[in-house]
């Protein structure tokens, strides 16, 4: 009867600590990995910011990764969800990985309620790597250079003008639905399948300007191609000194920024998710790599899996709340 009891008890003990099996390592399915490269899914197009930052930490994290490459792979459509997807129904081995945005965690299944997966439920947070500043940037030909001509422009023209985005329901079409909602002007939004082809159609002309994360349009900022009027950030940005942020333009509800992290499918054990974590973090301290990610505008963050998965739900529940109250829907 003992003996009963105490299997009975080691059988609640499992069964009620959930994740405790992952946490205590037991199997060591770390032991030895990776022994092979690691795909990491961008769920954007090449040249945007997601891009960008995911490359920076993939590129340099061999010597950290028992001597493995993490390969990225792009895979763009529906504000980033089609790659958001494909992570959420991976293997949770470790070795399919993904970037996590603002867009795929947040606003995308915020306002898409038939989005394919739950994201607070169906991912397994490792670590934020960077957050990054939104900006708003005009093709050098639009009348005003200034935050109060834009404002005066898109008011005396309602319909007239055009903002290109990452996507439907991702950060920056939320955005540009927020802006349009306080600030009473009208645009029409165009969505596109990542930053970088949003961002040649900006530069050419084809639309009148872009709301994105800064990485990706500082280049074309700093080139002349773009003109910043406005950016979404809790300071102004160093680099940017005289571009002013939303909240002093009195617009704090547009003033968000985006974060870039890794996440796995749920399920993921404990002991892979730590292995990961130790790799980027080391990664991110390499002062090379660091710079890298400063120099696109960005902080690097570098946090535990708990303090992400509180900024994951943090984000959604914000623009969860945002999407209700302005009554948005899906294009």
């Amino acid at each position: 009867m003992v003996r009963k009891l105490v299997q009975m008890h080691r059988r609640a003990v499992l069964i009620g600590a959930g994740g405790t099996l992952a946490a205590s390592g037991l199997p060591t399915f770390a032991q030895g990995f990776p022994d092979r490269p690691v795909k990491l899914v961008v769920p954007f197009a090449p040249g945007g910011t997601t891009d960008l930052i995911s490359r920076i930490v993939a590129s340099s994290i061999g010597p950290h990764f028992n001597g493995q490459t993490m390969i990225v792979e792009n895979k763009a459509g529906a504000g980033g969800a089609i790659g958001a997807t494909e992570t959420a129904r991976a293997k949770p081995d470790g070795y399919s990985l993904g970037t996590a945005t603002v867009s795929t965690i947040a606003t995308v299944p915020a306002i898409q309620p038939s989005t394919a997966y739950n994201p607070l439920t169906d991912f397994t947070p490792i670590i934020n790597i960077a957050a990054t500043p939104n900006v708003v940037c005009v093709h050098p030909s639009f009348p005003a250079k200034d935050f109060a001509g834009f404002l005066a422009e898109l008011k005396n023209n309602p319909d007239k003008y055009t903002a290109g985005s990452s996507g439907t329901g991702g950060i920056a079409h939320l955005l540009i639905e927020i802006f349009m909602s306080v600030s009473g002007t009208k645009i029409t939004h165009v969505p596109f399948r990542g930053s970088g082809p949003a961002l040649n159609d900006a530069i050419g002309g084809q639309i009148s300007m872009i709301f994105d994360n800064l990485p990706s349009s500082l280049p074309f900022i700093k080139s002349g191609k773009l003109i910043p009027i406005v950016v979404g950030s809790p300071n102004r940005v160093p680099g940017l000194p005289d571009v002013p942020t939303f909240a002093e333009v009195g617009l704090p509800a547009v003033n968000r920024v985006a974060f870039y992290g890794i996440y796995g499918p749920k399920d993921m054990p404990r002991d892979l998710v730590d292995k990961v974590n130790a790799a980027v973090k080391k990664t991110l301290a390499d002062p090379t790599v660091k710079l890298r990610i400063e120099e696109t505008g960005s902080a690097v963050v570098g946090n535990t899996p708990e303090e992400f998965a509180a900024e994951i739900k943090a984000e959604f529940d914000a623009y969860k709340k945002i999407v209700v109250e302005r009554g948005l829907k899906p294009e």
